[in-house]
């Protein structure tokens, strides 16, 4: 298999694993707090564990970065995030979409996840241009 399908397959399963985390995480989150504003707690919740696990994932096996210090970790997670704020409008956008069209918990999750995939796309090119980046020899 050629490195760059083989790198685009990796790619697609961690998309898949961070969208289960994400979907998961917002599934559990409204069945513990159905209140006032628990479908909005509930994705960011969903996004903030979706974007942990995609960078864990990301950084090790897609562009095998290693940081130089917790330091360099920390700015260079806070890169992945700035880079993530187009990708997470794309998302919001798909996931509350279809909340207000279709009224349903799994249409919304629907949404979410097609989101999820467009900015997926967008965000692999993103980071590596901006934060995983190498210097050319």
């Amino acid at each position: 298999m050629f490195s760059s399908t083989k790198l685009a397959v990796k790619y697609a399963i961690f998309a898949l694993i961070a969208t289960a985390a994400n979907i998961g995480a917002q599934d559990l989150a409204v069945r513990a707090y159905s209140g006032t504003g628990a479908i909005v707690a509930s994705v960011v919740v969903g996004t903030g564990v979706g974007l942990v696990v995609k960078y864990l994932l990301d950084k090790r096996y897609i562009f095998r970065f290693r940081a130089a210090s917790v330091a360099h970790d920390t700015r260079t997670f806070a890169l992945y995030t700035t880079m993530g704020l187009a990708t997470t409008v794309i998302f919001w956008g798909f996931e509350f979409g279809f909340h207000h069209l279709f009224a349903t918990r799994e249409m919304r999750y629907l949404g979410g996840v097609i989101g999820l995939a467009i900015g997926y796309v967008s965000k692999y090119y993103l980071d590596k241009r901006y934060v995983f980046h190498t210097e050319p020899s």
